[in-house]
């Protein structure tokens, strides 16, 4: 007897729900969000294969963006098409959107941040454990054979030593391809071409002139940002350094480092550090136009991108190149856990937090990422008192 299909409208709640949850708990920037995802879209709700979602997070490297919050918009489409993809996203970025407008307008109004250190020190011991559990469960389908676990270590090592993400990812996929012999680009493989003919428009673009802030003015820098940001959020900082500071002199230096640990240690995505510097700039208005401005490519890239997905695994070409990128993913997601734990993993109550964590994310009582994260969070702030 088939299943009756739910209705739109109930999807569409159902994902508001799942990513308003997800954003209020998502802490340890993509490759913690990305595990997160995987534990409630994959694994809980199997909206999914874990082959598909392993697919979207090797396009979604390839494109520019957040990747944990396009990820939230792939998931979004699967779930509830065109409608899903903004609900998910939205409802992930809205909470990170909200805390840190918060925290901005206590800024402005007493000049300083609240200290949350306690509470950061459990959570990354925490965020630690979902990642290897997500590295584990992805693994298992993204290394289908020697060949491909050899080149997810090489995209480690490759991180390790300095290579950015996307061309760990990119490097990873053209090997694959020339392991393959697949020596020409052919079949539907030129479809990723599309992704990245988006970016050499902003090329294009002349550099910004030094000028009053407006409203206007301040999306289109935010937009320009979203539209070719690549990699990790330190490259984040180098761009709004390079444009807020050198080029437009709206924001000191000492502000915008105040902002990036706001984008640092509030859940959600570290673009969420746009919001802060809006208001820093514009006030309440100056929030929203950045926060629209910095995260609406990644809607219109993901929008254009998540129907191609089957398409190329339907490609022999594309299928090898996608395998490869999947596993690099994975690559990139084992070197952000041995940074994160060489950071962070520093005196014993690290280490106690972080074997509770793994106890509770791999016992036989498996709890979610959110009460890990939750319980993290309370442990640090009461072992600081020993």
């Amino acid at each position: 007897m088939a299943t009756t299909p739910l209705p739109l409208s109930h999807r569409l709640r159902e994902l508001a729900g799942l990513f308003l949850k997800l954003g209020v708990f998502a802490f340890g920037g993509p490759a913690a969000h990305i595990a997160m995802m995987e534990e409630e879209v994959v694994r809980k709700r199997q909206w999914m294969s874990r082959e598909h979602f392993l697919d979207l997070v090797g396009l979604t490297n390839l494109i520019p963006g957040p990747n944990s919050s396009e990820m939230t918009m792939h998931c979004g489409h699967e779930r509830g098409g065109a409608a899903g993809l903004f609900v998910a996203g939205a409802s992930f970025i809205l909470p990170a959107a909200l805390i840190t407008g918060a925290l901005a307008y206590l800024y402005v109004r007493y000049g300083q941040l609240p200290q949350v250190a306690p509470f950061l020190y459990g959570i990354k011991p925490a965020v630690l454990a979902i990642i290897l559990s997500a590295i584990l469960s992805l693994g298992k389908s993204a290394v289908k054979g020697p060949r491909l676990a050899v080149l997810g270590g090489l995209a480690t090592a490759a991180v390790l030593f300095g290579v950015s993400e996307v061309l760990a990812i990119l490097g990873a996929g053209l090997a694959g391809l020339l392991l393959h012999g697949l020596l020409r680009w052919r079949d539907r493989a030129g479809d990723f071409g599309a992704g990245f003919s988006l970016i050499l428009l902003q090329a294009a673009g002349g550099a910004a002139v030094a000028e009053p802030a407006s409203l206007l003015k301040l999306f289109l820098v935010f937009l320009k940002i979203g539209s070719i940001l690549f990699g990790s959020g330190y490259v984040l900082v180098a761009y709004l350094e390079g444009e807020l500071v050198q080029k437009l002199g709206w924001l000191s230096q000492e502000a915008l480092l105040d902002a990036i640990a706001i984008g640092q240690f509030t859940p959600g995505p570290i673009l969420s550090t746009a919001t802060f510097i809006g208001y820093q700039i514009q006030g309440g208005w100056g929030a929203v136009v950045a926060t629209l401005g910095i995260f609406l490519p990644s809607f219109f890239f993901v929008w254009l991108l998540n129907p191609l997905a089957p398409r190329l695994r339907r490609s022999p070409a594309a299928a090898v190149f996608l395998d490869a990128v999947n596993v690099g993913a994975v690559g990139i997601m084992a070197a952000a856990a041995l940074q994160l734990g060489m950071e962070v993993m520093m005196g014993w109550r690290a280490w106690l937090i972080l074997a509770l964590s793994l106890a509770a994310v791999f016992g036989p009582r498996k709890l979610s990422s959110a009460w890990v994260i939750a319980g993290g969070a309370l442990l640090g702030y009461l072992l600081s008192w020993l």
